[in-house]
């Protein structure tokens, strides 16, 4: 069993900070997306779309979606629940993820790619989109603040899937210079706290 990373990005991010919350140790290899080594012919038999994580199993099959993975490491080490220890609890919990994961990384991802010097030959860039994507962002944000009120992680009292992909959000906003609006107090408090984490250093 092989992980093929890339430490900048947000989905690998997302996947590390997992593995670290459970404890799961899998042999890394890097794959630098900067210089395109995600576009050879080579990589490209693992993952034809060529993104990453991507896990490579004993057999040489591959799963190449970071929930995907997640999952099938939740199967195998299910100790600590970190998708819920109930059918409800894991209806909520895949409930928020997904709002942090489409909501907020792909409204980050939209507002990057359409304002971002580095994407200017690469995608016809749209204000229109970057606002949309602007939109949804905070939309989104604000479902997670509510959700999250005092509570010490998105989905309840301990960290689940939902807080790998918040953080990893978090992160890439950071990076792509996306401000995440101060008024969410309960997102910004969250955010502080998880990053005291060792996880979070994944």
């Amino acid at each position: 069993m092989k992980l093929y990373d890339f430490p900048g990005a947000p989905n690998p991010k997302k996947l590390r900070i997992y593995l670290a919350e459970k404890g799961i140790e899998v042999p890394v290899e890097q794959v630098d997306l900067v210089s395109g080594r995600n576009r050879t012919p080579e990589f490209l038999k693992k993952n034809p779309l060529g993104g990453l994580p991507v896990l490579e199993l004993d057999d040489g099959s591959c799963l190449t979606e970071s929930l995907a993975i997640i999952e099938y490491f939740e199967d195998q080490h299910p100790e600590p629940p970190m998708i819920g220890a109930t059918p409800l609890e894991r209806a909520r919990t895949r409930e928020i993820e997904r709002i942090c994961e489409l909501g907020v990384l792909n409204g980050v991802a939209t507002v990057f790619q359409n304002t971002h010097p580095m994407f200017a030959g690469r995608i016809k860039q749209s204000a229109d989109a970057a606002e949309g994507g602007r939109m949804r962002l905070g939309n989104a944000l604000k479902v997670i603040d509510a959700r999250i009120g005092t509570k010490p992680f998105v989905a309840g009292n301990r960290p689940t899937i939902a807080d790998c992909t918040l953080l990893a959000s978090l992160d890439f906003a950071q990076f792509a210079g996306v401000e995440i609006p101060k008024d969410l107090t309960n997102v910004h408090r969250w955010a502080a706290a998880f990053r005291r984490r060792p996880s979070a250093k994944a």
